[in-house]
């Protein structure tokens, strides 16, 4: 999925932005803990894990699964919050909706052994350049002219009026 976006304020991007999405998915388990998502380090690019469904996998044992992420705040500090409490018989699954956090974020198994699989999105904002936007828009408006044909306005009739 790809589209342009004008209102880039949530991204903490300004002027226009491309928004590309990517399945994102991690299994915790004791043997594995914890997964570290990194957007790559170019300059242009910003990276976000969009979280939408935790859920305990095949083999889960009767016992509680607790789930964190580490990500900054707003001011810049590194906290850690807990986002599922997860038990076999009463609550295997948790959907978060669309639960945003700009990268890098660690994904904690804090308690139990797992499997617990992580799901969501990685979406990648990427700056659009101004001539690659106008470019863009000549050929939206070329292509709009040859598509569109002048449609002529429908003739009245007109009533003829009886004198009785």
């Amino acid at each position: 999925m790809s589209f342009n976006d004008d209102d880039s304020s949530d991204l903490g991007l300004s002027g226009q932005s491309k928004l590309e999405s990517f399945l994102f998915s991690c299994e915790l388990s004791s043997k594995v803990p914890f997964y570290t998502f990194q957007g790559d380090e170019e300059e242009d690019l910003e990276h976000f894990l969009e979280l939408r469904t935790v859920c305990l996998g095949e083999g889960a044992k009767e016992e509680t699964n607790v789930v964190e992420v580490t990500a900054m705040n707003h001011q810049g500090k590194t906290i850690s919050v807990p986002i599922a409490n997860l038990h076999m018989s009463c609550l295997p699954m948790v959907s978060l909706g669309e639960f945003e956090l700009k990268a890098p974020v660690t994904i904690r198994l804090k308690a139990g052994t797992g499997p617990v699989t992580v799901s969501g999105l990685h979406l990648i904002a990427s700056q659009v350049e101004e001539s690659d936007l106008s470019d863009e828009d000549d050929d939206d408006d070329e292509e709009e002219e040859e598509e569109i044909t002048p449609i002529k306005p429908a003739k009245k009739k007109q009533k003829h009026q009886v004198n009785a």
